[in-house]
């Protein structure tokens, strides 16, 4: 052994000592010179490598353990020869001459007041393999063994962010979100570990389909994202087709009959399929269109696969956008209200106006009920919604009664929604704002859909006998696209119906009339006048519509051939030219 620097200031007994300590250590072990030598190694390196220690001196130490294999390990590695870095620490894979491979710790560090570094070099192939074992462990499910959410979270940002011009790459990404149509129900009735076995049964035949539909050599990724659902990753996908054929196969594969532990189970799915350019997708993008697109799956109808559709999810962006807007909008006043005249058949005098409320968005413009009243309804906020339509209108209709002395008042009619009737004091809220505004009760008409008023019974059928006594009008909207009741229709505190428009449209082509519209809106008409009941028919549009209408006996008709929804300063002007004798509200 060569000595160097300070080794040569020790005596004869310490450079023995010396020696002994370093042969004897079971770290591998190697003194390198400034130009990358190996000076000496112990007995340990020998072993490691395979090679008597001997034949290792004045070889490059760097070839021994692959410290010159990439660039920013070289660079470093000369650092520290030459003084200018402290330590380099690197994991490499070393050959031995057996053929065999081991993953081998390197340190390199300068020994003090010498210019020689040491070397030393630890078997971690253990270490590394548990290392293995505990992540394949943390990323893969213990039921299936699938990859987990993390692990297809892992690679699917690499396939995003991986190169798109690579050898077979097509710079597009596919992927099909799935989940189990009833498993719950399995869980439930057959317990757990009868589902478990179910999941690893649906993820065999998930992996098989991958594997059918894979490219480059290799399957598609299939993964296990908790609970019953599950993704497959299609890489450099070649298309929506390629997608829809993979979704047709997992339906075909699910679908087959399952035995399990003595139980025959059918299971079926709801796949949503998304494919895009890898240009424009992110991890979370590509996340949520197929988690929008596997409950339109549901929603349509289940076992059934469904591909994500960009204006499908624009409309529900925008619902989305509506609902957590709409109850601040109500208290920012966005919203206001439009009048549509319901006038008499028989005189075509205007006896009554329906308040349609408009929604005044900021981003969307004017939105009309259709857009938003179900939303409201959904979500609560119709309840505050209808209170402020009902006082504006009320307000509004006791102002024209004010300002018009001359004619008798037109009635003033509202939409109310069931929940409404449900979730707030009706009654209390009418009798309230009648108070308020001072509009007689006789001149306020209350609508409730087919649906709302038919079959009432408990708290629905109280409140609408409440305000009927009160002096309030019922109409019921919509009437004839329900579930009728007719025999009840008459124990109901009504007092009008309103034609849905399906049956007016019908009479529009008077060249080639259809005789059985004109007899059921007859038949309609005559059973609510036999009750006591006044009809309103809806999307009046012609002269013949209405000349059919009055024949038939209908008493008012509203829509767009007397007037379309218009602002209330619209209906003030129309009020001046009404004549003395326009009809009351009864």
């Amino acid at each position: 052994m060569t000595t160097h620097g300070h080794l040569q200031a020790l005596s004869p007994a310490e450079l023995r000592d010396y020696r002994a300590a370093f042969n004897a250590a079971q770290v591998a072990m190697a003194v390198v010179d400034a130009e990358g030598l190996v000076v000496c190694c112990n007995d340990a390196l020998g072993v490691l490598l395979g090679v008597r220690p001997a034949e290792l001196r004045r070889r490059p130490a760097a070839d021994l353990v692959g410290l010159s294999s990439d660039s920013r390990t070289w660079d470093a590695y000369r650092e520290v020869l030459r003084g200018d870095r402290a330590r380099l620490r690197c994991t490499r894979r070393l050959k031995q001459p057996d053929g065999r491979t081991l993953w081998a710790e390197v340190t390199v560090a300068p020994v003090p007041d010498t210019g020689d570094v040491l070397l030393t070099v630890t078997d971690v192939s253990d270490r590394r393999e548990l290392h293995a074992r505990l992540r394949h462990l943390q990323l893969h499910d213990p039921v299936t063994r699938l990859p987990n959410r993390a692990l297809f979270f892992e690679r699917l940002t690499a396939s995003l962010e991986s190169s798109p011009y690579g050898e077979g790459a097509t710079g597009r990404i596919g992927l099909c979100y799935l989940d189990l149509d009833g498993f719950k129900a399995v869980n439930d009735t057959l317990g757990h570990r009868v589902g478990d076995r179910l999941l690893a049964a649906v993820a065999e035949r998930l992996t098989e389909c991958a594997e059918a539909g894979g490219t480059h050599g290799g399957g598609h990724l299939v993964a296990r994202l908790g609970g019953d659902e599950f993704a497959i990753l299609v890489e450099d996908s070649t298309g929506t087709e390629q997608l829809a054929d993979l979704a047709r196969a997992v339906l075909a594969a699910l679908q087959r009959p399952f035995d399990l532990a003595g139980e025959r189970l059918s299971v079926s799915a709801s796949i949503g399929v998304v494919e895009r350019a890898v240009a424009d997708a992110s991890a979370t993008c590509l996340m949520q269109a197929a988690d929008t697109t596997l409950y339109w799956a549901k929603e349509d109808g289940r076992s059934r696969w469904t591909l994500f559709d960009p204006e499908r999810n624009a409309t529900r962006m925008t619902r989305q956008a509506l609902a957590s807007t709409l109850r601040p909008a109500v208290e920012r006043g966005e919203f206001s209200l439009e009048y549509q005249p319901l006038v008499g058949l028989a005189d075509e005098v205007t006896r009554g106006v329906e308040a349609l409320v408009r929604w005044n968005h900021p981003r969307f413009g004017t939105l009309t009920p259709n857009r938003f009243v179900a939303i409201a309804e959904e979500e609560g906020s119709i309840v505050q919604l209808g209170r402020w339509v009902l006082r504006t209108a009320c307000r509004q209709a006791r102002r024209w009664q004010i300002d018009h002395p001359e004619v008798e008042p037109l009635f003033v009619s509202v939409n109310v929604a069931v929940r409404q009737v449900w979730d707030s004091d009706l009654v209390a809220d009418v009798a309230e704002i009648l108070a308020e505004t001072g509009l007689p009760p006789r001149l306020l008409q209350l609508e409730l859909t087919e649906s709302a008023v038919m079959g009432s019974a408990g708290r629905p059928l109280q409140t609408l006998r409440a305000l009927s006594d009160m002096g309030v009008r019922i109409a019921i909207d919509d009437f004839g696209t329900g579930y009728s009741n007719l025999a009840y229709l008459s124990r109901l505190p009504v007092s009008a119906l309103k034609l849905d428009g399906t049956f007016v449209r019908g009479f529009q082509d008077e060249a080639h009339a259809n005789p059985a519209d004109e007899t059921i809106v007859e038949a309609m008409v005559e059973l609510a006048h036999r009750l006591g009941l006044t009809v309103t028919a809806e999307c009046v549009e012609t002269s013949g519509q209405a000349s059919r209408l009055r024949r038939i006996g209908c008493d008012t008709g509203q829509g767009w051939l007397y007037s379309r929804a218009v602002a209330p300063e619209r209906i003030t002007e129309m009020l001046g030219g009404l004549p003395r004798h326009a009809a009351a509200a009864g």
